[in-house]
């Protein structure tokens, strides 16, 4: 995990203590900051905004800050600097949501417990507040000891559970007078001892009290306002180090056996995208006939402003070992990158044994020859609503796409095509426009069959829809953040469960919804962002949900039962993951993937230990998916970047009996903000 960065060092430093010291503090970190540049650290990329890393992994947008790292990845709230004394590392934002989110540096290793942590702090504003955070698990549940206001010293816990929308759960453990400027530099310390918390301001001690919601955790820096930082650093005791030392080493022994008893990732193919290559824009299909996948690529122009209006520029389509089939539109590596979902898919729309490729461009629906990308028929898209406040043009452009089974035949030949956020239309096969719906629509639909009529409901925003038209239920009128993945299904193990949408609603969290619409459990983790079921834990009914939040806590990873209990939470990842579920052992204990990164990425188990990780061989770690391209039931993983694609597969033949088949969501119904469910089946649904 991307925590555990300092093992190395730690170890080292540990094994340099003299056993009969047991008194003499153990230096586990030391920073002045002198190891950054003059400078911002962190910059949009382009024209794109933060949104770039929902969906692909990016390390850093500036300068490499390791073993530091930013958790609030798209605010780009650190600069470093010098005055007369030297270096420094300075928040420089002004923070308009300091219940919510707060600007955070941090460093170490979560098995750190018992320790000291200081350093030199000069706010720049008598506004809001500037200090050290401590026992830090992730950027909702830490410790925070914090100049405040000009007037206090103050001591609080942040929560993992908000009780409010929009509003960030704290807890106070103790508030002190204490008088400040913005011309001083104040030397603030905390000690965490097991319960007992510390803390003084240049030697003297203002804070002496006990808590134990949070035994263990890495420390770092953290201001609302401008504030300046210097000589950080982290003690503690000859016996504690020796400690932490063991169970730093227990840890890397366990994680050793684990990996052991994984497959490990092996290259089974790569090939060059010049010019063409995309961030995460690709689908999969058999587009060529010959039984094999193959990758559509597609390039977009954002137009007009932000992610509402982009425009599919370029597709090219692409075997498994590199061979362009054919392409359509002149592609340009500018447009590789995009930040928000496009309507193109593959699909045997008419049913003929061949697949067809649908998408919304140039104002109008249009059906491709999947072989030859030959148009075979189009229709004009509808008119953007006339009180829409963004009305650029008098027809729409499209947003997301999937296909739906309205009719009853058990195949889906009705087109859902939605726009952003307002409204959606479905047309049939031969494009024409059958009905249509508006609301809260939220980022991509989930058909299901809930009433088991053998024709497809589906979910978007807030609402179920029938196949008649008819909204069966919504929440959209008092839910105030838009959808961002759904499931539908009974993921409980339980059949007096029944069927349950399970939403995961931006800011508003993650909700479980029963089939006629009873909100059965909403839990305030944050913002929601993406979504996977899977049979993540062998040691539970039924299946597991995975969540990874992003905006304004971005990287928390937690597992969940299908009741909405939390399991596990770890922040993992720098920005979101799709966590797709990877069926690597192929004996029915399913995986999950981070990204393709070495160091930060992998695959993670149900206890969200990476027990998997990629080799350092120079492979690309943009993009990923997670696809059977050999055919043999167990997953591969594709990683992709602009410029070239590699595939990886399990370095060893499944040795067991009775080789697991999940099935899974259809590869024609694929999106950046698709939930990934995986139930165990005939792999029906690949």
């Amino acid at each position: 995990m991307r925590i555990g960065h300092l093992i190395a060092a730690l170890l080292l430093m540990c094994s340099s203590v003299q056993s009969d010291v047991q008194t003499a503090d153990v230096e586990l970190f030391k920073d002045d900051f002198t190891r950054f540049p003059p400078g911002m650290l962190s910059a949009p990329m382009g024209l794109l905004n933060g949104a770039i890393q929902e969906y692909h992994y990016i390390e850093h947008r500036g300068v490499r800050t390791y073993p530091w790292r930013n958790p609030i990845v798209h605010l780009d709230t650190w600069a470093a600097g010098d005055d007369a004394d030297g270096p420094y590392l300075e928040q420089h934002t002004v923070n308009l949501e300091p219940q919510r989110v707060t600007p955070l540096f941090v460093t170490g290793d979560l098995e750190w417990r018992d320790y000291r942590v200081g350093a030199s702090v000069r706010p720049l504003s008598l506004q809001q507040e500037a200090g050290l955070v401590f026992r830090y698990r992730t950027s909702r549940h830490y410790y925070r000891l914090a100049l405040e206001g000009g007037a206090r010293l103050r001591l609080v816990v942040r929560l993992p559970i908000d009780q409010e929308f929009r509003v960030g759960a704290w807890r106070e453990l103790a508030s002190v007078p204490f008088a400040y400027d913005t011309k001083t530099w104040y030397r603030l310390d905390v000690s965490a001892v097991g319960d007992r918390l510390r803390a003084s301001v240049d030697g003297k001690l203002f804070v002496d009290v006990r808590d134990s919601e949070l035994a263990a955790g890495i420390a770092g820096i953290t201001a609302n306002m401008p504030a300046r930082f210097k000589s950080f650093r982290v003690t503690t005791s000859s016996a504690s180090a020796a400690d932490l030392r063991g169970r730093i080493e227990r840890r890397a022994a366990d994680l050793d056996r684990l990996r052991a008893d994984n497959p490990k990732p092996v290259l089974w193919q790569k090939f060059e995208t010049p010019d063409f290559g995309t961030g995460r824009n690709v689908r999969f299909g058999d587009l060529d006939g010959d039984g094999r996948l193959d990758m559509l690529f597609a390039q977009n122009v954002a137009k007009v402003r932000g992610d509402a209006f982009d425009q599919i520029s370029c597709l090219t389509a692409v075997t498994l070992d590199g061979r362009v089939l054919w392409q359509q539109g002149r592609p340009n590596p500018k447009n590789a990158l995009l930040t928000n979902d496009t309507p193109f898919q593959i699909h045997d729309l008419d049913g003929d044994g061949r697949v067809e490729v649908v998408l919304a461009r140039d104002f109008e629906l249009q059906v491709l020859d999947g072989r030859t990308g030959r148009l075979l028929r189009k229709a004009w898209l509808p008119q953007l609503p006339t009180d829409l406040k963004d009305r650029p043009y008098e027809l729409n452009v499209g947003d997301s796409l999937l296909f739906v089974d309205l009719a009853g035949k058990d195949a889906p030949r009705e087109i859902l095509l939605k726009d952003r956020y307002r409204g959606f239309w479905i047309f049939d096969k031969d494009l024409k426009l059958l009905w249509q719906g508006d609301g809260q629509t939220g980022h991509y639909p989930f058909p299901f069959d809930v009433d088991r009529d053998g024709r497809q409901e589906f979910l978007i925003g807030y609402s179920l829809w029938g196949a008649d038209g008819k909204r069966r239920w919504s929440h959209d009128a008092e839910l105030k953040d838009h959808a961002d993945a759904l499931s539908i299904g009974n993921f409980t193990g339980r059949p007096s469960a029944g069927v349950r949408a399970y939403i995961d609603g931006s800011d508003e969290g993650f909700l479980v919804i029963a089939a006629d619409g009873t909100v059965v459990k909403h839990l305030r983790l944050d913002h929601a962002q993406t979504q996977s079921i899977g049979k993540y834990r062998a040691d539970l009914p039924g299946l597991q949900i995975l969540i990874a939040t992003f905006w304004r806590n971005p990287g928390i990873v937690t597992l969940l039962d299908a009741d909405a209990n939390i399991l596990a939470q770890e922040e993992m990842i720098p920005g979101s993951s799709h966590l797709e579920p990877v069926n690597w052992r192929g004996d029915g204990q399913e995986l999950a993937l981070l990204s393709g990164n070495v160091r930060e990425g992998g695959m993670i188990d149900g206890q969200l230990r990476r027990v998997v990780v990629f080799p350092d061989d120079g492979h690309p770690d943009l993009a990923s998916a997670v696809r059977d391209v050999t055919g043999d039931a167990r997953d591969e993983i594709v990683l992709w970047d602009q410029t070239r694609v590699w595939i990886y597969t399990p370095d060893r033949p499944f040795s067991g009996s009775g080789l697991y088949r999940p099935a899974r969501n259809p590869h024609y119904n694929d999106s950046n903000y698709r939930s990934t469910v995986s139930v165990p089946g005939a792999g029906g649904g690949r």
